[in-house]
């Protein structure tokens, strides 16, 4: 089976309700469904349903930008995959830089959430990626080793990966074609060797600062799957140019 491509919009905590509706009636306008390249849109939790009902018959794929490790409970604003599952996604992005930096995530929350995902049945976007003072300490192969790691506790399942270095989000750096090809390449083989002959068929995105005029020479890098987009996806011009790159 050939691994899919897939393009996924992280609008992270932007966009209001108004903004959310004309970004959907922009997108849909001009987005032709291709079986070969899914396309996803994260909102933030107040519009995954409003986002949900004004995708749901384009085909594009509805994504919760985070979710809990806890089934239910008394955990005062968090939001269980159960709920996400129910209002309508089809996915949930996990382990986003951001998430770790700012809000402490470890890899032991993260195993934890990755089976809560699969067992409502959402497809969990597992982010990986280094800081600048561990690229600049040639840590990088070690720190994207060391966040697989928690495969081995989840095994083979459903499952995407984003490798993101920090230090190229949000900042226009992007990483050098050579720096993505030995980042991609060796996440495949970790995959392959903590999952078998599974960890062939994940696709494997890049998310770092990705832009309608970076997008095509990454996705001619070897193990590039598509992008996790953040900056770009919030305009539904510049993301449908996303999408039909990948659909060439």
């Amino acid at each position: 089976m050939k691994t899919i491509r897939a393009v996924v919009a992280n609008w992270k905590m932007n966009h209001l309700r108004t903004d959310a509706e004309t970004f959907c009636s922009k997108f849909i306008s001009g987005y032709v469904k291709k079986a070969e390249v899914a396309v996803g849109i994260a909102p933030p939790f107040p519009y995954l349903e409003l986002v949900g009902n004004r995708i749901s018959a384009s085909g594009a794929l509805l994504f919760a930008q985070n979710g809990s490790d806890k089934p239910k409970g008394a955990y005062t604003g968090e939001v269980s995959m159960s709920q996400i599952k129910d209002v309508g996604c089809y996915g949930v992005i996990l382990g986003h830089s951001e998430r770790r930096q700012y809000f402490g995530e470890t890899e032991a929350t993260l195993a934890q959430k990755i089976n809560a995902a699969r067992e409502n049945a959402l497809l969990p976007l597992l982010c990986i990626g280094e800081s600048l003072a561990q690229r600049e300490s040639k840590e990088t192969l070690e720190v994207i080793s060391r966040q697989l790691a928690i495969l081995s506790q989840t095994g083979a399942g459903p499952l995407w990966i984003a490798y993101e270095p920090i230090w190229a989000i949000g900042t226009g750096r992007v990483a050098t074609p050579g720096q993505v090809e030995e980042a991609h390449v060796f996440i495949r083989k970790e995959v392959i060797r903590l999952l078998g002959e599974a960890g062939a068929e994940i696709p494997i995105l890049y998310g770092g600062s990705v832009t309608p005029d970076n997008f095509a020479e990454l996705l001619q890098t070897p193990e590039v799957a598509g992008g996790l987009v953040g900056g770009a996806s919030l305009d539904p011009g510049k993301f449908q140019s996303l999408v039909s790159q990948a659909q060439k």
